[in-house]
Formats: structure tokens, sequence, C-alpha cells
């Protein structure tokens, strides 16, 4: 059971060059998350160490079932860890109790799901406008202040590009790269689709519920 916690505000000071710094608003160390079934133990992660900088953009690619989502999960405090750290902004999930995990959430994540229409982040106007943006009435960057209404620290995205067409998949990832150029969120995006990477600053690639790589998109 997990124990109380005060969720912690990030240490000043740190030595920033572009978007990097010296401590990970993001970090994993030897994550496993395992799913029972019956008295089966399957693995979704196999021990994953994982770093994102404060500012950076992922995209996470790998076939399904490769852990993709279970990572995503874990490290939005959405699903609970089996074994290992999942640090958010300081803070170890792994330690918060459920009200305290459920805080951060709120105060530090966004989330974005497959099919674009739920994120529970926003109010309804902005559910709305990203209404709006899919069906047809434009990318407009002036909405941003209606669709980013909490700004969250970190944006995690499942695959919102993959019920898309082309057009709109293209108004999606531009919207999250504005975000994240000009907001500075933190956003890690998981897809099968490779164009969609060259809107990232990295791709990490996994298999079998392990990383296997991580290189710049450029």
């Amino acid at each position: 059971m997990g124990i109380a916690a005060t969720i912690q505000e990030p240490a000043e000071g740190l030595i920033f060059q572009g978007k990097k710094s010296v401590e990970p608003i993001l970090r994993t160390e030897n994550l496993w998350k395992l799913y029972h079934a019956g008295k089966v133990e399957v693995p979704a992660l196999r021990g994953v160490n994982f770093e994102v900088q404060p500012g950076e953009s992922v995209a996470v690619m790998g076939p399904s079932g490769c852990g993709k989502s279970s990572l995503l999960y874990v490290i939005g405090g959405l699903a609970q860890a089996s074994r290992g750290k999942v640090l958010v902004d300081g803070n170890d999930l792994t330690e918060l109790s459920d009200a305290a995990r459920t805080k951060l959430r709120r105060h530090k994540i966004g989330f974005v799901f497959q099919r674009f229409n739920l994120l529970p982040t926003l109010t309804a106007k902005g559910n709305i406008a990203i209404a709006q943006f899919i069906h047809g009435d434009g990318f407009d960057p002036h909405r941003f202040d209606v669709v980013t209404l909490n700004e969250p620290k970190i944006l995690l995205a499942d695959e919102p590009t993959g019920n898309l067409d082309s057009k709109n998949s293209e108004i999606v990832l531009q919207m999250l790269r504005q975000l994240n150029k000009d907001l500075g969120q933190t956003i890690v995006m998981i897809t099968h689709n490779p164009e969609a990477t060259t809107y990232f600053d990295r791709v990490v690639h996994m298999r079998d519920g392990v990383i296997v790589d991580g290189v710049s998109a450029d």
C-alpha cells in the first residue's frame, strides 16, 4: 500500500543548456510491469530504464504488445509499477499514496488518448476546441490558450493520430510540436507511424518490454 507523501517541486539551481537539464523530468529505473492471467505472470515491461529531459519531445515506437502503452500509463501514474522506480518531476510514484498520485497527475501531467476526444485535464470548452480542429475548422495557434488551460509540465499522448487521416494527423502533430516549442511542455507520444516521429526531438524503440535504442530524430 502506498504511503502518504508530499509532492515535491524540482530543486532550484539546475543548469540548463537548451532543453537539457542535469535532472530529468521523467525517469524510470529497472521498471517492471507484470499482469496476471490466472496464475501466470505476463511481463509487459522488463526492467526499463528511460529518461526524458525537461522540454524534450520523445516518440516511442514499437509493434503491438511491446509495452509502449504500459510504459505510458505507468509513468503517467494511471497504472502501478510492479518493481522499480518511476520519478516524475522529482516525485517517486512508487512511494506515493493513491491520493498523492492523483494530485500529481492533476497538476503536472496531461493525457491525450487515441481517439483524441478524451482529455481529462481540459475543460469542456477545451475539448470542443480539439473537436473543431479535427473536424475541419483548421489549425489556429491562437486557440492554444483554450486547449492548454492548465498547461501541464508533461503531456503523454497515446497514439493520438491512430484513427485520423493524414491531413488531420498533421494538424494534431503540429499542435503537439507547438505545445512543446512555444510552451516548453515535455511530450512523450507512442505511435506506430514513422512519419510522426519527424515532429519529435528523439525516437525510442521498444520490443518485448524493453527499450532497444533511443536516437535523435534529426
